[in-house]
């Protein structure tokens, strides 16, 4: 059976996926509000469980427009270079160690008063005249955050953010009991 569908090369793929991913999580140009109304028209038009197949249906339209070939592989290869990658990947997360001393605090604001990674960074490199690798960790929840840094700028954290309006919550900063 021949079909007139185009061949991808699950490679290129793969790499559009986590260029993709990587500039949703890092990408100082996405707005994050923006990304938040496509989200809700998709939650909105597109039934829960057609959400993995919507996704892979626009990666492919948009693999066809790059015109990207798609190479097979047995599936015993796949697997491997699958399991290959996650061991990358678990190792790329254990290079990341947070210094000695370092402390973590807590904000009581989260992803649902739309605070993303990207802004509080921002708002502690301008308020504590720090820079990006003085911050170790944010971590942002939904009602909460946690940030980890020096005990020196976690402490000017607190004494200039507690009180302070951020996204229309008045901001309670303190160190997590974790």
């Amino acid at each position: 059976m021949e079909t007139d569908a185009p061949e991808f090369n699950l490679a290129e793929l793969e790499g559009k996926i986590k260029e993709i991913v990587n500039s949703i999580q890092n990408d100082a140009s996405s707005d994050p509000e923006e990304l938040e109304k496509i989200k809700s028209l998709i939650k909105k038009n597109v039934p829960f469980f057609t959400r993995s197949a919507f996704s892979a249906y626009l990666l492919r339209e948009l693999a066809k427009k790059k015109e990207i070939k798609r190479d097979r592989k047995p599936r015993a290869e796949v697997k491997n270079i699958q399991q290959t990658q996650i061991n990358n990947e678990s190792i790329k997360k254990e290079e990341r160690v947070i210094p000695e001393g370092a402390k973590t605090l807590y904000l009581n604001i989260g992803k649902m008063k739309h605070l993303y990674a990207k802004n509080l960074s921002q708002l502690l490199q301008s308020e504590l005249n720090i820079t990006r690798e003085d911050i170790y960790s944010l971590r942002i929840h939904d009602k909460y955050s946690f940030i980890t840094m020096s005990e020196e700028n976690c402490k000017k954290a607190i004494e200039k953010l507690n009180g302070k309006e951020i996204n229309g919550r008045k901001a309670e900063v303190n160190f997590s009991n974790r």
